[in-house]
């Protein structure tokens, strides 16, 4: 993924989204451009037109975290997007004046054992660790039962990514697909942002740009969102209907991972179908003799 034109696309989706109305412009009755004009989105930056330009053709080498702040109150960033739009600064920084993101190593990583058994420890819900590109990295036991399709489905490793896109279970397993779609590429499009020169993230876009047309149009509108509570809805093969809470954590001690960790409420038909699905994962399990369900 080039970064320059990440930043390119990036604002000039933004700009594209802004009427002068939101804005607080005259709207006039002449406009060829969709949104705000780029000198508009200068004025209401304090910088020049020439200056914007630059920006918006996507070099951010250099620019100030004053302007930076200016360009996100100009465009109406929220949180998620002023930092997406940070970190794609930071990736071409090399000032010092901006902290330049650490690159992460493609091999596959070690995880601490005392991670795997943190994960076995959760015993009432799914818990897993998953990295930016949505590997499933590790899973406890109750996890691996909960997403058995992508475990044992066609696609090549466990990636959330990957199976909601082009396992057509996935559709079944997600009642509300497009809004989970949304939330899976937000994640990726944050991270490419974070993670410009990830390989495995450059080809996995690229696999999923190739054969989900559903993903490419997610992903051609650059759109980010901050994803770390909420509910979601399932449709388990097993257990049938699930609603489920959900937490996502940053791991202090292993940067770029995250753990999620989903949970019902205790007097729900929900949570009788987890305890089902526990059981029933221990069949599995006592049956087919299987590994050690965490795993690095």
């Amino acid at each position: 993924m080039n970064n320059r034109d990440e930043v390119r696309e990036f604002l000039t989706s933004r700009r594209a989204r802004i009427t002068p109305e939101q804005a607080g412009l005259p709207a006039g009755t002449r406009r060829r451009v969709t949104g705000l004009r780029r000198s508009e989105v200068a004025a209401l930056a304090d910088v020049s037109v020439e200056y914007y330009a630059k920006l918006e053709r996507g070099s951010l080498t250099g620019v100030s975290p004053a302007v930076l702040e200016a360009v996100t109150r100009a465009l109406q960033l929220d949180d998620a997007e002023r930092a997406h739009l940070l970190h794609l600064a930071q990736a071409q920084e090399s000032s010092g004046a901006l902290p330049r993101p650490r690159a992460r190593a493609g091999r596959q990583r070690i995880l601490h054992a005392s991670l795997k058994w943190t994960l076995d420890a959760v015993t009432a819900g799914p818990a897993f660790v998953t990295n930016g590109r949505l590997d499933l990295l590790a899973a406890n036991q109750l996890a691996r039962a909960f997403y058995s399709d992508l475990f044992d489905g066609p696609t090549r490793s466990p990636n959330i990514a990957r199976y909601q896109f082009l396992d057509p279970v996935a559709r079944v397993f997600y009642p509300d697909w497009d809004l989970a779609a949304d939330m899976t590429v937000d994640v990726l499009r944050t991270e490419a942002g974070r993670n410009p020169h990830d390989k495995g993230l450059h080809d996995l876009v690229g696999e999923l740009s190739t054969r989900s047309d559903a993903f490419r149009t997610r992903w051609g509108a650059h759109n980010v969102t901050r994803h770390g509570t909420g509910t979601k809805r399932f449709r388990h093969p097993v257990v049938g209907d699930l609603t489920l809470s959900w937490e996502s954590m940053a791991l202090a001690a292993e940067p770029g991972l995250t753990l999620t960790i989903y949970a019902a409420d205790p007097s729900s038909p929900t949570a009788e179908a987890l305890s089902l699905l526990a059981s029933w994962a221990a069949t599995q399990d006592a049956d087919s003799d299987a590994e050690p369900l965490s795993r690095g």
